[in-house]
């Protein structure tokens, strides 16, 4: 076996010298064609395939490509191989690839193909193609240089094919500080998220460390190669809980050779849907509140006001409210200009209601207001006395602007404040409901009128009046949307985002176990599939962890099910490492600073220690300050991740991962036994990679926490 190890490796060191030669060869040509830059529109295509052509070569030097393919389709005799890469390469002689990209047809072979007697196949647009698989193999390059070859299957020697080895090798490296692409190591249940088509609305419950969203971004790599005549990267949207979740992904796309598109939170992009007319509170007192430690366990099952407004219950009663605003926005008065000259009111009104009734409500105003000063032109200029045409056309601009002060209000914060001041007393609302309508729904808007300042639980509702009154504005519509860690949208969000997308396309991502923002959060997945029409959705389950040992995520499962369970557990990978240690601490700071100086410098890069609160987090920081150790000091403003030692509250933490985590304030009173608390734990544990160490004071450990 070594033997034939040695050969592979050989082999292929000869074929990399090959690959390289061939792309510096045809890169050096294409740096020396002249760049075209004048009118000539062909030209213009042939020089942009040119400098597509020239990226794909220089980011493709250092790696070339990660995996080989041998493929004998039924037909014909020929055997591959097929080398596979990020970017796709064709070898300018012979008109044949070079290297073959990641996103196409015969590339998926290498994913979904497991072994056995049944032949392989895969989708094309000829239809499909069979035949049979003879090899598959991952390479490691770096740097040009050829690091590791692994047979994950021969049809010669297939019981001696090491199938999981190239992902334990993968999984068990150092993270930095950003999110990396996964595309030499896609499962075959991730691929066929990846590929699904374009047309539904995939939701996708995938437990921690399954790569959901690693999944989301490289599902839009391969749309975009997939539909390319039909999608655009600029007219895409990712939405992530917060910028330094956004930071920490910025990386995958690019690797990925995708540019364009947009990454941004709901809160961002509604802001700019209504074009910063409101500005929002700081929420950070609130949500210190709601992940303070509490003497009595939290009800995370009780319909709190933010759920309220995130319901789909509140949209239809703001859409109720709206069809018969249109009915009351004009007076029943006539415009008077001056003596004589009037406009009728049942003249304005068909034009409101007939001639414009096709655009939204501020453009029918808008319209209308347009044609009364058309008219009032008109009637100016039959006044043929220069000094009256004056007098007049003072006197009507007067009364025009008093006339349109009668109108009744359209603008999109004074109408909500209208709709919600009756919300509590509206016969629009269900009566089931209307117990959740806080008290101080109005009066908290009411308050904050002079500076427009609203909460973000009213973003939602805000954009919705928006679109409604003024319609799309010019905006281009969204050919997909990625959300992720969606059990924390509300349906409002998601209903919302569906008027601004194309054909229902969504990637909809997260976890129920981890849905610590039960305030204005989801339950179950229905509540978003209801959104949808019948056969518009799809949905999968990612149950593998690829993310931590097999001590951690059994130790993390036990936490879930001592706070009554989960809608699903993590089956890890067979990568085991340290046993998950939990220890009690009469001065909390000096027992991680022992942990923190027990890591192995060489395996651990990235440490985070994870109190459950901002306000607890700056003091461990100072505490450790104390000890000699520094450490950053993560909060909800934070817009970078800059990777090394990180302090950090563990809502806060969500999405990232670090070699090694220390899980400060893991005692009885901090952590429950109940099925909030079990998720926010869960959620602090899943971080880790490859060491979970927890550290309690008071006397007794979290219930929750097996010893």
């Amino acid at each position: 076996m070594e033997g034939k190890t040695q050969s592979a490796f050989a082999e292929e060191r000869l074929q990399l010298t090959k690959t390289a030669a061939v792309m510096e060869e045809q890169l050096e040509l294409l740096e020396q064609m002249h760049r075209y830059t004048g009118h000539d529109f062909t030209e213009q295509l042939l020089e942009e395939t040119r400098e597509i052509r020239r990226q794909n070569l220089k980011s493709s030097r250092q790696e070339p490509y990660f995996a080989r393919l041998d493929f004998e389709e039924n037909g014909t005799t020929a055997t591959g191989p097929l080398y596979i890469g990020k970017k796709g390469i064709e070898h300018e002689a012979t008109n044949k690839p070079l290297v073959i990209d990641w996103r196409a047809p015969v590339a998926s072979l290498f994913y979904s193909f497991t072994g056995g007697d049944a032949p392989a196949t895969y989708e094309c647009p000829e239809g499909t193609i069979e035949g049979k698989v003879h090899l598959k193999r991952n390479i490691v390059i770096r740097k040009q240089e050829l690091e590791r070859v692994v047979d994950t299957y021969s049809d010669e020697d297939e019981g001696a094919a090491a199938t999981d080895e190239f992902l334990l090798y993968r999984l068990g490296e150092n993270k930095d500080n950003k999110l990396r692409d996964i595309v030499s190591t896609i499962q075959a249940e991730q691929d066929r998220i990846i590929r699904s088509p374009r047309d539904k609305a995939l939701i996708i419950q995938g437990v921690a460390g399954s790569g959901k969203t690693t999944v989301a971004l490289h599902r839009l790599a391969f749309l975009l190669y997939q539909y390319r005549e039909q999608m655009r990267a600029e007219r895409m949207i990712i939405f992530a809980p917060n910028r330094m979740f956004l930071d920490y992904i910025s990386g995958v796309l690019p690797e990925l050779g995708v540019g364009d598109i947009q990454q941004t939170t709901f809160n961002d992009w509604a802001l700019e849907v209504l074009e910063n007319e409101v500005k929002l509170v700081d929420a950070s007192k609130e949500l210190e509140h709601w992940f303070a430690v509490k003497d009595e366990s939290w009800d995370e099952q009780a319909l709190t006001p933010g759920r309220f407004k995130g319901s789909v219950a509140f949209m239809q009663y703001l859409e109720a409210c709206l069809a018969g605003l249109a009915d009351h926005v004009l007076p029943d008065t006539d415009y008077e200009a001056w003596e004589m000259a009037i406009l009728p009111a049942a003249t304005i009104r068909e034009w409101f209601d007939k001639e414009y009734a096709h655009y939204p409500l501020m453009k029918r105003k808008e319209r209308v207001t347009a044609r009364i000063e058309r008219w009032l032109t008109m009637e100016l200029e039959q006044v043929r006395d220069p000094n009256r045409r004056k007098e007049f056309k003072k006197k009507a601009n007067a009364r025009l602007k008093a006339y349109l002060k009668t109108w009744a209000e359209t603008r999109t914060y004074e109408v909500y404040l209208e709709i919600t001041a009756r919300a509590k007393e509206s016969d629009l609302v269900p009566a089931e409901l209307k117990e959740f309508v806080p008290a101080q729904f109005a009066q908290e808007l009411t308050d904050g009128a002079k500076s427009r300042k609203v909460r973000e639980e009213d973003l939602p509702a805000l954009a919705y009046l928006r679109y409604i009154l003024y319609g799309d504005e010019g905006r281009t519509r969204f050919d997909h949307v990625v959300i992720d860690e969606a059990q924390d949208f509300s349906p409002f969000q998601v209903a919302l985002l569906r008027k601004f997308t194309r054909e229902g396309s969504f990637s909809i991502l997260g976890d129920l176990s981890q849905g610590i923002h039960a305030y204005k959060g989801i339950r179950q997945w229905q509540e978003f599939t209801s959104l949808f029409g019948e056969n518009e959705t799809g949905y999968f389950q990612l149950e593998q962890s690829y993310r931590s040992t097999m001590e951690i995520i059994e130790f993390a499962n036990e936490v879930l099910v001592r706070g009554g369970g989960a809608p699903l557990l993590a089956v890890p990978v067979f990568r085991s490492g340290r046993q998950v240690g939990v220890y009690p601490a009469e001065r909390q700071s000096a027992e991680i600073a022992r942990i923190l100086r027990g890591l192995d410098p060489a395996a651990v890069k990235t440490t985070a220690v994870i109190g459950r609160t901002a306000a607890s987090c700056r003091e461990l920081a100072r505490e450790l300050a104390k000890e000699g150790i520094e450490a950053s000091l993560l909060d909800a403003k934070q817009a970078t991740y800059g990777g090394g030692l990180s302090v950090v509250p563990a809502y806060l933490a969500k999405g990232l991962e670090f070699d090694a985590v220390i899980v400060a304030d893991a005692d009885a009173r901090s952590y429950r036994a109940a099925p909030a608390e079990a998720k926010l734990l869960y959620v602090a544990c899943t971080r880790a990679l490859h060491e979970l160490h927890l550290v309690y004071s008071g006397g007794e450990v979290s219930p929750l926490v097996r010893l």
